[in-house]
């Protein structure tokens, strides 16, 4: 298996064994789009995004593998009570890898953790659905 699929499917075990505010399942995918019915319940989607290769020394590259976890539901009202949960959640998340390795891959090491995406504006408004996006870098030399 590839090292960042590795790496994706650790940090989906992760997720799910992992005691969070919320209920939910993480899934491995390569593009998390789901039709509006299926975001009735909490959706957490774990993708492999990117894949970067730096010289370490003469026989080695210090990789940088980026792995998305976008969280998604669709919501009724869209106010506080129902949407700060959910940032609350996706932080949780970050705070869940942040500088820590991963148990059954030790060798990768969480350096980076990044929510560019806290809510989409166009999911918000287009389809009454909060979708948010972490983007979490694992160094590790190969």
């Amino acid at each position: 298996m590839t090292t960042i699929l590795e790496i994706a499917d650790k940090v989906t075990a992760k997720l799910n064994a992992a005691s969070l505010s919320q209920t939910f399942e993480a899934t491995r995918l390569y593009i998390p789009n789901f039709d509006l019915s299926d975001l009735k319940e909490l959706r957490v989607t774990v993708v492999p995004r990117e894949i970067d290769l730096l010289p370490l020394d003469r026989a080695s590259n210090k990789v940088h593998a980026m792995i998305d976890v976008a969280v998604q539901k669709k919501f009724k009202k869209g106010d506080a009570g129902e949407i700060d949960p959910l940032v609350q959640f996706v932080e949780e998340v970050g705070d869940e890898f942040r500088l820590k390795r991963l148990t059954d891959f030790p060798q990768a090491r969480c350096v980076k953790v990044q929510n560019s995406v806290l809510y989409s504006v166009e999911h918000w408004e287009q389809q009454r659905q909060f979708t948010s996006l972490l983007t979490l870098t694992f160094e590790l030399a190969r």
